[in-house]
């Protein structure tokens, strides 16, 4: 049901699906971004759906507790994460992409929220490093009313390097509001600090 609601939304507000014809990856990391409107989950979801794309994305363990939302976030591709057990999300989202017998794509929204923050998360690009897998770029340009899923890159380990892969992907994209939508993402100081991190 969801993803037939996502499906018919992303056609009555008249998107169109633009998905790279030359990327063939079974397991990735998923990128989602901008994230500036509740819209944004509709409208991909609807992109994804229309793909037959094998979408997978963490959602607290308790709302797969709520009867009603159960089923629709099931089948709209939701996994719950106990966050009380031992190990860092990255860990986890490695294992589910590294233990997955099927295609799996893990979608991560890096600005972990719809106000503008312009230091995103680095989960994903961790996640994708250690299981070893590629980091696909998808955007929404509500400008263009354009959904585009692809390219992919796989992480070189170059923390600076590969962010910058993905600020100059998104550079000229256009949010549903704009001003939410942050690409300074970390300060060139920084770099160091992620990489530190990284290796810890």
């Amino acid at each position: 049901m969801f993803k037939t609601f996502c499906i018919f939304m992303f056609k009555i507000l008249g998107w169109t699906l633009h998905e790279n014809k030359n990327m063939d990856v079974s397991k990735s990391v998923v990128l989602g971004a901008p994230h500036t409107s509740n819209w944004d989950l509709i409208i991909s979801m609807g992109g994804f759906h229309k793909m037959r794309y094998p979408l997978k994305f963490f959602i607290k363990k308790e709302w797969l507790n709520i009867f009603i939302l159960n089923k629709l976030l099931l089948s709209a591709g939701a996994v719950s994460v106990d966050r009380s057990k031992p190990g860092t999300m990255v860990d986890k989202m490695a294992e589910l992409i590294k233990n997955s017998k099927e295609d799996i794509a893990l979608l991560v929204t890096p600005e972990g929220t719809r106000k503008r923050n312009c230091k995103w998360k680095t989960g994903f690009y961790y996640t994708a490093l250690k299981a070893q897998v590629p980091i696909v770029l998808t955007c929404l340009d509500y400008r263009k009313k354009l959904a585009v899923f692809g390219p992919a890159f796989m992480p070189s380990g170059d923390f600076k390097s590969d962010m910058q892969i993905i600020k100059d992907y998104y550079k000229d994209v256009t949010a549903k509001y704009p001003e939410n939508f942050c690409l300074d993402i970390y300060p060139e100081d920084e770099f160091e600090e992620e990489t530190d991190k990284s290796k810890a």
